[in-house]
């Protein structure tokens, strides 16, 4: 576990959304129908460019399984970077996932008009 996030800036980005990652049930896709390890990734792009990798939250904010499995979730923000970062969704076994949105939220250093550097 990395130690805590010190930002020594001044003007600090919060971004956020929310996405739809997959909705396998409407077409018999593989998270609906597989059996085993099965992922979705998905990359998000943040509306302004942080200074340097921000903090990122996940939350599932919908989650459509069926009752008749267990309910096998692994979700992790990845590759994060000033640009964006990667969402991915993991399950396994026989569980069944119709579909999947997840809410996100970063926080960090964003560039001020005062910052210079010299190249």
């Amino acid at each position: 576990m990395a130690g805590m996030k010190q930002l020594r800036n001044h003007l600090i980005g919060v971004d956020q959304g929310d996405l739809i990652l997959f909705s396998d049930f409407e077409h018999d896709g593989l998270m609906w129908t597989g059996n085993g390890p099965r992922q979705s990734r998905s990359r998000v792009t943040f509306s302004q460019p942080f200074r340097n990798a921000p903090a990122v939250h996940l939350s599932l904010s919908m989650w459509d399984m069926s009752n008749t499995t267990n309910a096998r979730v692994d979700l992790q923000a990845e590759e994060v970077d000033g640009e964006g970062f990667v969402i991915q969704f993991r399950t396994w076994a026989d569980t069944r996932v119709a579909r999947v949105r997840v809410a996100w939220l970063a926080i960090g250093e964003v560039a001020h008009d005062d910052d210079w550097s010299v190249d």
